[in-house]
């Protein structure tokens, strides 16, 4: 009896779920007893040793952490995570008109970059396959922690057109003999049991405030110069229109199960072909054929289509390929005009400096750029499930703000969910991932990278700006963003293994004493 009420109060608290009145008085009770409940739930938390922590998630229990609440000047919200444990740790503080001390970081709201489109993952098989082995309420919690108010609030997710790497198999929308009309296009069974229920899920619980877009790894082998899924192959320049017609048919498709996508990429990482031994699912494109066929069917497929608003992101593969690939891809000024956004991944970041992402806005300041996939755990002398590392989610943050002061929009993770393994993988290409579900004791754990990218996603929303902040704080990492509420939210990382005590500075408001314990993330919010 205890545990209904207990669901039933946590339903009451985040979706006002109607209740009788005898379940009401439990409900009065009960929360007398657990007063702070719909507040907050604290982690519980988990140590393998790794260098951190988890946080267990089960049938009775998940952390959570409310939706903020505007509070009035001169005060501010602080939410500190940290290697010893925290986990959105609330405190408070407020400015001050006084002299500020040293280690001073000045906000400056009027001067502005860009727009933030989103935060999140990726809908692949494996997501899908982790989350539909728990139990029903625990599938439940499991997307709230993503997408909810008590959440870290996700408001954009890649969704794989066809199968990928974390597939349980290599398979596409018209397997078989060759078909240039499509008549045998079907979506698959993965589509209907692992990614339409949960993204129509996703899509309640943020109340359609929630971008999707496409992804496509692989073409039909009929359509490839090597008759493979992976490998050296490239598409057949005859099949140049049936593969923009498939895109177009997967968007029909999905609309027609009621979802919408806010953009499409060109394909995920054509510099594959070029892999030596690649296993990973791929259709190969240089520059100029790129271009050809953006200009000639891609750009007119879409745009003639029900889907001509839908944003078309090109490249879709790692950094080193800017601007170089771009600049000859879209040459002309035609296709560039099909163009919205330049997508990109983040697997060779660390030998490829991010001022080429600023120099890619210079040459296309129109265009968006958008970081599309990343995970860690292709190390392979550590392994691809570290339970608790919070190195790797120090990582993610070291990327994420790198991305954020040269332009990038938006940071989005790949598999959400993956098994203690870092799979299912056809191909064993195993990572790591924010959540990993232990579906055997039927709990799931949220990692260190969980935190990390919720300190960006809960505190700046879609539609956020970045704007300018600067320092000469030795070993701080910042970035500073103006919300849609007018808020001003400063995510901030100090990677040493001390606590630094830090002065936020705003000149319309004060000065604001702040300290920062040693391994942490921290979130300062204001009005």
């Amino acid at each position: 009896m205890i545990s209904e009420i207990f669901y039933q109060v946590r339903n009451t608290c985040s979706k006002s779920v109607k209740i009788s009145s005898r379940m009401l008085l439990f409900y009065l009770f009960f929360c007398f007893l657990c007063t702070g409940y719909c507040r907050a739930q604290d982690c519980w938390s988990r140590d393998y040793d790794h260098g951190g922590t988890v946080c267990v998630c089960n049938s009775d229990h998940c952390d959570t952490i409310p939706r903020p609440e505007k509070v009035e000047q001169p005060q501010l919200l602080i939410y500190t995570s940290n290697k010893a444990g925290s986990r959105f740790e609330q405190t408070t503080g407020q400015f001050e008109q006084s002299d500020a001390p040293d280690n001073q970081i000045r906000i400056d709201p009027e001067q502005k970059f860009q727009t933030i489109l989103g935060w999140s993952g990726a809908f692949t098989d494996a997501t899908g396959i982790n989350i539909e082995s728990l139990d029903e309420q625990l599938q439940e919690t499991l997307l709230r922690s993503y997408f909810a108010e008590d959440g870290i609030e996700y408001s954009m997710c890649r969704v794989p057109i066809g199968g990928t790497d974390f597939s349980t198999h290599g398979y596409s929308y018209d397997d078989g003999d060759v078909d240039k009309d499509l008549v045998n296009f079907t979506l698959a069974d993965e589509d209907h049991q692992y990614k339409i229920p949960l993204i129509k899920k996703a899509l309640d619980l943020t109340e359609n405030n929630l971008r999707l877009f496409a992804s496509a790894w692989t073409a039909p082998t009929w359509m490839k110069t090597n008759g493979e899924y992976a490998g050296y192959g490239f598409l057949l320049e005859e099949m140049y229109q049936t593969w923009a017609d498939y895109f177009v048919k997967f968007l029909d498709s999905y609309q027609s199960e009621g979802i919408e996508f806010w953009g499409i990429t060109t394909g995920n990482e054509p510099g594959l072909a070029m892999v030596p031994l690649n296993k990973i699912s791929n259709v190969g494109w240089n520059s100029t054929q790129m271009g050809k066929w953006i200009l000639n069917n891609l750009g007119p497929s879409i745009r003639n289509s029900n889907h001509s608003d839908i944003n078309i992101m090109i490249l879709d593969d790692q950094r080193m390929h800017l601007p170089s690939f771009v600049d000859q891809a879209l040459e002309d000024n035609t296709t560039r005009e099909y163009i919205d956004g330049i997508a990109v991944h983040w697997y060779t970041d660390i030998l490829f400096p991010a001022k080429l992402l600023t120099e890619t806005h210079d040459h296309f300041p129109e265009k968006f750029i958008l970081s599309t996939e990343a995970c860690n755990g292709i190390d392979l002398m550590v392994g691809p499930v570290v339970l608790g590392s919070w190195d790797r989610g120090e990582w993610y943050t070291i990327d994420i703000m790198e991305d954020l002061l040269n332009w990038v929009g938006g940071w989005i993770d790949w598999n959400m969910v993956l098994d203690p393994s870092g799979g299912p993988t056809y191909i064993d290409n195993f990572v790591d991932s924010p959540i990993i579900v232990n579906a055997s004791a039927n709990e799931f754990y949220k990692q260190p990278m969980f935190y990390h990218l919720g300190h960006f996603s809960k505190f700046a929303p879609s539609g956020s700006v970045r704007i300018d902040a600067t320092s000469e704080v030795a070993n701080i990492s910042f970035v500073a963003f103006q919300r849609p509420d007018d808020g001003i939210a400063v995510v901030l990382m100090n990677r040493n293994e001390e606590a630094i005590p830090i002065t936020i500075v705003d000149d319309s408001r004060g000065a604001a004493q702040v300290e920062l314990s040693e391994r942490s993330i921290t979130t300062v919010l204001y009005w």
